[in-house]
């Protein structure tokens, strides 16, 4: 019989004459620590107190001391990517993610999402008995598959994680997270001053706790990624204002300052130079005193948010370590890559800004400067203090010179690392990690993981590393690539090239550095060893093909026909429906003529809500009901403009109908009726497309940040929802009072 194929023991007619067998495999790993992986995000090499940073970030510094420091340890410049690799062992193109998530393009090295063939630690581990827990950023699937709808096949409970609380795409509003708890969205807790890492290490403990009374024996592992200090920078005032004054003498002491730090702590060799100051940085002192005030209290704000973020990860330690886990459990601590320019040369009170060809002032920035990093902003530093934050590196994330590539790595053990705050310096990856886990824990590699061949790994281990300063490197080479941006080391040698978006790949100019000697990248002797520099050229093309890093992709070029959906000109949404930010095939009506038709049911005229809402705070639009009146809002940036009809909404069922037709560059006209009665009219501005933030579109609610502030969220509608439908009819720009009734009322 197929049901006790594998029984052992006997069976008759009753339990009284049968024999019972229970058969268990026993564990085929050799030690089974407990894991814990903590990644924090754009968070520079020099950004960790024990990495030669002003910011206070005891907990960090404490696995410096108890544990080892990693000199010499490399990511890829982005956040997917470098997950990719941390989780999986592999190069991050071979597996479908060779940027961020979001942005794919129909090749095998860009889909959005990472391979099954290419099974993660989590997956890895499931089978000999580890509890598997995930909170915080995802960032490992592509967004036109995170809505309701699904595919949930790349979701962190589908790839091998009992548990997951966090948000799946790359940022997120820390005061207001989009947050989902397994499969489900659920709203943040409404409680005063919270914020995600306290909410994500809250959910830690509490599973820890959790096994820890059921299972007390079974080993865990836990992978936290901090949404801090990736953009928008938030933290709490009080760790704000801990920093006033702190950093006034500017990035360019601050410089001199961390390198000196670096050197005494014996994390750099004596005599390190610091690489030539990033093109477009300005002298600290060439700043005027307004200037100086608005960059100074940027970094207040974000030395703040990684100073809480450290604090959290303290009470995670002090939770291991309660539970007595302390001492057999791996914890790894460590960036995802290097610090990040999207400030720009001033910095932002809402780093979208920059992204959508909007330069705010600095005027315009110090008239938002006390509410820098609470929920009103979402605000970035400048790329001076992201330089400062890459000390003694030059360039930032999404460069692959050391300031893209360099991050901090931090392990203790204390059960296996008896080496304590010692400095190991030798070159290694990110993709080194899951394969040194595996040999600690003398795990066999599997060969098909949920029935899908796995492809091998591509990382080595460095364990051999952990008691032993003197053990060389066992790697001899990888290869680096983002977005056009190249680089290759090779047993100590490394080539690199800065590649201009659209430039020909033939025409980038190679370096040539020797990084045993020239860490900072100072010294190009391109000149000096040219045929090195083609021997390193031709290897880097190898490890392409390889690797599945080809084509090339710099985003100059538009993705082939056929792999975008295609454009959609009508929607039909009813109550409840979610469609997050990115969503390929969502509605676009921004700077679009287009009709909305809302059928609702209330029971009093004092029934209001969002009907439909797309955005928040900081950008998007949102149709409610408001004292019984229709509403129509647009948000830029938090310039918003307000529309409501003049017609009265009855009780019971209605038909809510807006037609809106483009009239220039950034304007609409707005008709409302009401029950095909007109109910008044109004002009929309601004009302042109923008690339807003991760929020999403919501039928019958808005509930992370309000797109209109004449609402707190989350505002939900208060009577029922039939359907929403909503028509476009193009972009043109028209003349509405010729042209509104033949548009809206031939279709």
């Amino acid at each position: 019989m197929e049901h006790d194929r594998y029984f052992s023991g006997t069976i008759k007619r009753t339990s009284a004459e049968s024999t019972v067998a229970w058969s268990q495999e026993p564990s085929a790993l050799s030690q089974r620590p407990n894991i814990v992986i903590v990644i924090l995000d754009d968070v520079g090499y020099a950004e960790f107190g024990c990495y030669g940073s002003d910011i206070e970030t005891q907990a960090l510094n404490s696995l410096a001391t108890d544990g080892l420091r990693y000199a010499n340890f490399h990511v890829t410049p982005l956040c997917s990517p470098t997950r990719t690799c941390l989780l999986t062992g592999r190069n991050h193109h071979s597996v479908g993610m060779s940027r961020v998530a979001e942005i794919t393009n129909g090749f095998p090295n860009t889909r959005g999402f990472v391979s099954r063939e290419a099974a993660n630690l989590a997956e890895m581990l499931r089978p000999h008995g580890y509890q598997t827990l995930a909170a915080g950023k995802w960032h490992l699937g592509s967004i036109h598959e995170t809505s309701p709808a699904g595919p949930y096949d790349h979701w962190p409970l589908q790839r091998g994680f009992d548990r997951f609380h966090g948000f799946l795409p790359g940022e997120t509003n820390q005061w207001n997270p989009e947050l989902i708890t397994g499969n489900e969205r659920v709203e943040a807790p409404q409680k005063e001053n919270y914020h995600f890492s306290e909410d994500i290490v809250d959910h830690s403990c509490k599973w820890l706790r959790q096994l820890a009374s059921a299972n007390p024996e079974q080993p865990f592992f836990l992978y936290v990624a901090f949404a801090a200090a990736h953009s928008p920078h938030h933290a709490p005032v009080t760790y704000v204002e801990k920093y006033k004054g702190r950093f006034d003498e500017g990035w360019d002491i601050a410089r001199t300052k961390i390198l000196a730090r670096q050197t005494a702590s014996g994390l750099l060799p004596e005599g390190q130079r610091l690489a030539p100051k990033n093109p477009g940085v300005q002298d600290w002192d060439d700043l005027d005193e307004d200037e100086k005030r608005l960059a100074t209290r940027l970094m207040e704000v974000y030395a703040g948010f990684l100073d809480h973020a450290d604090d959290q990860i303290a009470r995670l330690l002090e939770q291991i370590d309660a539970l007595g886990k302390g001492d057999d459990t791996i914890v790894i601590a460590m960036s995802d890559n290097g610090a990040s320019p999207l400030g720009g040369l001033h910095g932002t009170y809402d780093h979208q800004l920059p992204r959508n060809g909007i330069l705010t002032s600095v005027e315009d920035n110090l008239a938002r400067l006390d509410d820098m990093g609470g929920p009103l902003t979402y605000n970035h530093y400048p790329f001076g203090w992201a330089t400062a934050g890459n000390t003694p590196f030059k360039r930032f994330k999404g460069h692959t010179y050391g300031g893209g590539v360099r991050a901090p790595l931090l392990i203790r053990w204390p059960n296996g690392i008896q080496a304590n705050g010692e400095t190991r310096r030798q070159f290694y990856h990110v993709v080194d990690i899951t394969p040194t886990l595996i040999d600690l824990i003398g795990a066999p590699l599997p060969n098909h993981v949920n029935g899908i061949e796995q492809i091998p790994l591509h990382g080595v281990s460095m364990a051999h590393t952990f008691n032993d300063n003197d053990a060389p490197t066992r790697k001899t080479h990888q290869y680096f690539e983002i977005v056009g941006q190249r680089g290759i080391w090779q047993e100590g040698w490394k080539a690199v090239t800065f590649h201009q978006r659209g430039d020909d790949y033939d025409s980038d100019v190679w370096e040539l550095y020797h990084l045993d000697n020239d860490i900072a990248e100072i010294d190009d002797l391109a000149d000096k060893h040219p045929e090195k520099l083609e021997a390193l050229k031709e290897l880097w093309w190898q490890e392409a093909e390889r690797f599945g890093v080809l084509p090339l992709d710099d985003l100059s070029h538009r993705p082939s026909a056929g792999w975008w959906p295609e454009p959609k000109d009508r929607w039909v949404l009813y109550q409840d429906a979610v469609l997050p930010h990115h969503f390929k095939s969502g509605p676009r009506v921004r700077g679009v003529s287009h009709r909305i038709v809302a059928r609702i049911e209330r029971q009093s005229t004092d029934q209001d809500g969002a009907i439909i809402a797309d955005g928040g705070r900081f950008g998007g639009w949102s149709i409610f009901v408001h004292r019984n009146r229709l509403h129509y809002t647009t948000n830029n940036f938090g310039e918003r403009c307000r529309t409501l009809s003049s017609a009265a909404i009855p009780p019971g069922v209605a038909t809510l109908r807006i037609d809106v037709v483009r009239t220039g560059e950034d304007e609409g006209h707005v008709r409302f009726y009401i029950n095909d009665e007109s109910g008044g009219e109004g002009i929309l501005s601004p009302f042109g497309y923008h690339n807003f933030v991760n929020e999403p579109l919501e039928v019958g609610r808005d509930s992370q940040t309000p797109v209109d502030d004449l609402y707190a969220s989350p505002f939900t509608f208060k009577g029922k929802i039939a359907d929403v439908v909503i028509e476009a009819f193009g972009t043109e720009v028209l003349d509405h009072e010729a042209l509104l009734e033949e548009l809206m009322t031939s279709q």
